[in-house]
C-alpha cells in the first residue's frame, strides 16, 4: 500500500524481484604470529594487535627486518653435516641459538609464492635485543594475562594461522600447535598450516613419529602438516657480511690467507668517525678478494639462513592457488618459487609413511624435488588423513568458505516471519550461490540436482516446536570435488580382432 492512501492521485511502488546475494568470503588470508625487529604505526605500539597488510614494502615498515643473526666457526663434531676445511680441520657454522628469528623471511617467502594480503600479530621484538632474545610458549600463550587467540577471536577476517617462529623450539612448539588447532575448531573459519621440526638430522621415522606423538587427537580436520624444511634463495649473498660473524671470532686468526691480517689491522685502525658504510663496504670487498675461505663461510652462514620451515611458502600457495583456481582446488602439484631444494630428499616409498597414518590418520604433506618440474607441494591431505569427510584440505576449506559465505548472508534474516515467503527468499539466495559454485567446479555432479540439495520447510527440516521456538532450520547437502590423490592406468594386451 501507498505511503500516502488519503490524498487522491498515482502512486509509485517498487518491489524487489530477486532474492540478496551470497557473496563469498575470503580464504586465504593468514595471520603470521611471532617476533619482529619492531611493532610500530604513528608512534603506537602494535604488539599484541592483529595488523593488515598487503605488502612486503608495508611489513618492513611497519615491523622491520630480521635479526641479524651471529654465527660461530667450530669443528665439526656431529657425523653428516656439511663441512668445510680450516688448516685442515672440518668446520661447520653454527647460530647463536637467542638469534633465530624466522617470521622476517618467512614473510618473504610467502610473497614470492603468491602471497598477497595477510595479518601480523607481533607477540614481542627483538630491535631493542642485540644481544639475542629467546622464543617463549608463553609470549603466545600468557603474556601480561594476553593469549594471541584470544586476541584473533575479536578478527573475522583472517582465515589461515600460521607460526614460523615457534618451530624453532622443536617438541615444544607442537603444544601450541594443539591450541592452534582448537582455536580453529571454535572459531569454525579458520585452518592451521604446521611445520614438523627436522634441523636435527633424525631420521624421517623419528621426525614424524615424534609430531604425531605430540599433537594429540583432537580437531586434527582443522590443520594440515607439511615436511621437509625448504633450501630457499631468499637471502641473497649481498646480506651476509663479517658482521654475522661472532665478535669473539678474530678473523685474522681464522682465516689461513696471507694477506688478511694486513687487511684486519688497517680496519681495526680506523676512528669511529671513519667506521662509515663505505668503509665497511670495502672491508668486506677486501676480505672477500683477499680470502677464499672467507667466501665460503659466508655462504656456509646464507645458507643456514636459507633453511626455512615451509609453513609460510604453503600459506603463499593457499593464496595463489584459491585466486587463480578456487579454494576447491587442491593446493598441490605446484611447484614451490625461490625454493632449490627441499633440506631431505624424501622418495616415493618414504611418502607413504608420512601421507597414510593406519593407525590414527594424521597426515603430513610432503615436499619433494622433481626433475625439470622443481620442487613440488606432493601432498594435499589434512592431519584428518583416515576420515572420509575431511581428509582433504580442498574439501575442508571449502565447506568453511560455504558455511560462512552462508552465515554472513542469512544474518539479515534474522528476526524475520518465520514462513513460507521467508523460506522461498533464503532458499533462492542459496539455490542462486550454489548453482554458481557447481558451475565454476567447486560441486562434482553433472547437474546441479547430483551436485547440491537444499531443504527446509514445516515437517521437512522443522517441526511446529521449532516455529513456536523461534529456530528456522535449513539442511544443505553438498557433493564438494575432491582431487584425484592416486590415478591408476590399467594396461592390458587383447587380441587383433
Amino acid at each position: 500500500m501507498a505511503k500516502n492512501d488519503k490524498t487522491p492521485g498515482v502512486y509509485i511502488e517498487k518491489k524487489n524481484t530477486f532474492p540478496g546475494p551470497v557473496i563469498a568470503v575470503e580464504t586465504a588470508i593468514p595471520v603470521f604470529i611471532g617476533y619482529t625487529e619492531k611493532a610500530e604505526r604513528k608512534g603506537k605500539s602494535l604488539v599484541y594487535i592483529p595488523t593488515r597488510i598487503t605488502s612486503l614494502a608495508v611489513f618492513e615498515e611497519y615491523f622491520g627486518k630480521g635479526f641479524n643473526a651471529q654465527f660461530t666457526v667450530e669443528n665439526s663434531t656431529t657425523p653428516g653435516e656439511e663441512t668445510f676445511k680450516i688448516f685442515d680441520k672440518d668446520q661447520v657454522v653454527k647460530i647463536n641459538p637467542k638469534h633465530v628469528a624466522l617470521l622476517y623471511n618467512a614473510i618473504r617467502l610467502f610473497y614470492h609464492n603468491g602471497g598477497s594480503t595477510c595479518y601480523i600479530l607481533t607477540v614481542d621484538t627483538y630491535g631493542n635485543k642485540p644481544d639475542g632474545f629467546e622464543i617463549k610458549i608463553n609470549d603466545f600463550t600468557d603474556k601480561d594475562g594476553q593469549s594471541v587467540f584470544a586476541v584473533l577471536e575479536k578478527e573475522e577476517e583472517p582465515t589461515l594461522v600460521v607460526l614460523p617462529d615457534v618451530i624453532s623450539l622443536g617438541k615444544p612448539a607442537y603444544d601450541l600447535y594443539k591450541l592452534v588447532l582448537s582455536h580453529c575448531f571454535k572459531m569454525q573459519n579458520r585452518f592451521g598450516i604446521f611445520d614438523v621440526y627436522n634441523k636435527t638430522g633424525n631420521l624421517i621415522e623419528e621426525d614424524s613419529k615424534e609430531f604425531r606423538d605430540c599433537i594429540g587427537t583432537e580437531n586434527l580436520n582443522c590443520g594440515a602438516a607439511y615436511y621437509p624444511y625448504l633450501k630457499t634463495s631468499v637471502i641473497q649473498s649481498g646480506e651476509v657480511d663479517y658482521r654475522n660473524l661472532a665478535p669473539t671470532i678474530k678473523l685474522d686468526s681464522l682465516l689461513p690467507e696471507k694477506n688478511v691480517k694486513e687487511i684486519v689491522e688497517r680496519f681495526e685502525a680506523l676512528k669511529p668517525e671513519e667506521l662509515t658504510p663505505a668503509a665497511k663496504i670495502n672491508y668486506h670487498k677486501s676480505l672477500i678478494a683477499a680470502s677464499p675461505t672467507y667466501a665460503i663461510i659466508l655462504d656456509k652462514i646464507r645458507s643456514e639462513l636459507n633453511l626455512l620451515p615451509p609453513s609460510a611458502a604453503i600459506a603463499g600457495i593457499f593464496t595463489l592457488v584459491d585466486t587463480t583456481r578456487g579454494v576447491w582446488k587442491s593446493p598441490a602439484n605446484v611447484a614451490l618459487s625461490m625454493v632449490n631444494e627441499t633440506a631431505i630428499a624424501v622418495s616415493s616409498e618414504e611418502q607413504q609413511l608420512l601421507n597414510v597414518d593406519v593407525i590414527a590418520g594424521k597426515s603430513i604433506n610432503v615436499i619433494r624435488p622433481f626433475p625439470e618440474m622443481g620442487t613440488l607441494v606432493w601432498g594435499a591431505r589434512t592431519l584428518d588423513g583416515n576420515s572420509q569427510d575431511w581428509k582433504y584440505i580442498n574439501v575442508r576449506r571449502t565447506l568453511i568458505m560455504i558455511e560462512q559465505s552462508l552465515k554472513l548472508a542469512t544474518r539479515s534474516y534474522v528476526f524475520e516471519a518465520n514462513d513460507g515467503n521467508t523460506w522461498i527468499t533464503i532458499s533462492s539466495m542459496i539455490n542462486n550461490f550454489l548453482y554458481n559454485l557447481w558451475r565454476q567446479g567447486a560441486l562434482a555432479g553433472e547437474s546441479p540436482e547430483q551436485a547440491y540439495k537444499l531443504q527446509i520447510g514445516l515437517g521437512s527440516t522443522m517441526t511446529p516446536n521449532d516455529i513456536l521456538g523461534g529456530i528456522m532450520r535449513f539442511t544443505v547437502m553438498l557433493a564438494i570435488a575432491r582431487p584425484a590423490e592416486f590415478i591408476l592406468l590399467t594396461f592390458q594386451q587383447q587380441q587383433q580382432a
